[in-house]
Parts: C-alpha cells; structure tokens; sequence
C-alpha cells in the first residue's frame, strides 16, 4: 500500500527546516516526524529545542486541524541521547535548571497545545520516548512496535513520562517496566492490551492508518473539540466535583460559536457541517 503521507500537498504553507525534525501537511493533517534515525531518534539537545518551536508551528497554523507523529527509520523515539551525555561534558546538569523548575517545552502536552494529537509509535520506543506516548491525545501503535524502560539500567531514574502512563495503564504494569529496565521488552500486543494504545495496524499502513483516523477527527468541530481537550485533559488536574465544574465551563465556552448552531443544522440537513475557521494566532517567541 502507498504512503500517502510521503506525498506533498501542493498547498501546504513552508514550514521551518529543523535539522532533527521533519514538517509536512497531508490535508488537514499536519505530520511532525523524528528525523534522526541513525540514533533511533534520540532527543539531542537540538532536537528538544526544535521540538519546541515545532509544536506551536504546527498548532498556529490555520489549515492543519489533527497533528500526527512518528519517527523515520526503526524506531518511533529512544529518549535523551546517552551518547550525547556520555562525551559533552555537561551530562544531565544542562538539564538541572529546567528539571527542577519543571520548565518543559518538548512534547505537545507541555506546549498545551490546542489541537488533536495522535502518536503513531513505528518501532522501538524506549525511555524518554514514553513522554510522547503519555503526552498523546490518541495512540496507535504498528504490530511491530516495542516498549521499553531502560532508565535504571543506565542508572536514572524513572518518573515524569511513567507518571503520565499511569493515566492510561494500570500501575503494576508501568512499575514492571520501571523496575525491569532494559532486560525487557512489552510487545505491541500487550500494550494494546494493558490500554497504552487503542489501535494496532502492519506496519506498512501505519502513516496511512493515522492519516485516515486524523482525517475522522478533523471533520468535527475545531472549537468543540479544543474546548474538549482542555476539559478532559484538566480533570485529571483535580478531584472529580471541580473537574465536572470545569468541564461544565468549557460546554458553555462554545455557546454562541457559530459552530454550535451549524452542527444541529449539519445534521438535520443530512450534510457534512461546514465548521468556522479557527481564529489565527499570531506567533509568539519560543521559550527555547
């Protein structure tokens, strides 16, 4: 089967030439795609500054509605670059400041942004690259695909992006993977199975298979659906009263958006609505 996603859209706007990271738009789909696959897409350091600038790229832009993800090469992501921190000199330290501060921008969840967001795991993904996974707003996963958490067999420690899995998989599986290291690995199967992913295709049509689910998800409502977001995303925030609260502000949050009037007449015209563009945001400095 072709993948579509290689395929240029003849309206797509530039995007930045990152060195570590590819852009592209399919549709109303914008792809963002690990691009270092000799190290199995480890995170350097300009890659997770890249990424910072990358997601809002993507989320600003007006004709992309779902942002898909995925690694070129054999693997989806393998985390900090342990190369890079065994011969720079600086290790983890150039990490402290923003560690300790917990001042992160390299996933789409700490760039908080608005859009779908869906992880298409390739290959391997093994420690760091869990954030991406946690981070995710919907993840599908190849048959092929690999988990593993190899931090305390390189002597770190295991927490931010295993604390996200707990949202999504049951706590005696996350703390397996933490404990076990790099002397095991999950198979697609079971994380389907343990609810890390929802879908599982060959790997041959993954790109097409995001394509078509990011497709579903962007025929809906651009504001209903980041309403939804921050409602969903923020109950995990706090306790099950406020996030009923807040979830009950954000419904009356698109009451006069022309979209809630479109929707009802969409559906009892029997057509595909026809949904207002989001509003244009205008770029903003990176905080990388």
């Amino acid at each position: 089967m072709p993948d579509r996603t290689t395929m240029p859209d003849r309206t797509t706007m530039p995007y930045t030439e990152f060195q570590t990271l590819k852009l592209h738009r399919r549709g109303p789909v914008g792809w963002l795609l690990f691009n270092r696959p000799d190290s199995l897409n480890a995170m350097n350091a300009g890659m997770r500054a890249e990424l910072a600038d990358a997601w809002l790229e993507l989320d600003r832009d007006p004709d992309v509605r779902v942002i898909v993800h995925t690694g070129e090469g054999r693997a989806f992501q393998t985390g900090v670059d342990v190369a890079e921190l065994a011969t720079d000199g600086l290790g983890m330290e150039r990490y402290r400041a923003d560690l300790e501060a917990y001042d992160l921008h390299f996933t789409a969840w700490q760039q908080q942004v608005s859009k779908p967001v869906i992880a298409a795991v390739n290959g391997i993904c093994a420690g760091g690259g869990f954030h991406w996974v946690s981070d995710a707003d919907v993840v599908i996963a190849a048959t092929t695909a690999e988990f593993t958490e190899p931090h305390v067999s390189v002597g770190q420690v295991v927490a931010m992006e295993s604390i996200g899995l707990l949202r999504k998989m049951p706590f005696e599986a996350v703390m397996r993977m933490a404990l076990v290291g790099r002397h095991e690995r999950m198979s697609a199967q079971r994380a389907y199975e343990l609810g890390m992913v929802s879908q599982l295709v060959p790997p041959d049509q993954l790109r097409d298979a995001a394509q078509e689910l990011a497709e579903k998800i962007a025929r809906n409502s651009p504001a209903a659906m980041a309403a939804t977001k921050r409602a969903l995303w923020g109950a995990l925030e706090t306790g099950l009263t406020e996030a009923c609260r807040q979830g009950a502000r954000e419904v009356v949050s698109v009451w006069g958006h022309p979209d809630q009037d479109e929707g009802p007449r969409a559906f009892a015209e029997k057509r595909e609505p026809r949904w207002a563009e989001p509003e244009r945001a205008e770029p903003e400095a990176s905080p990388r």
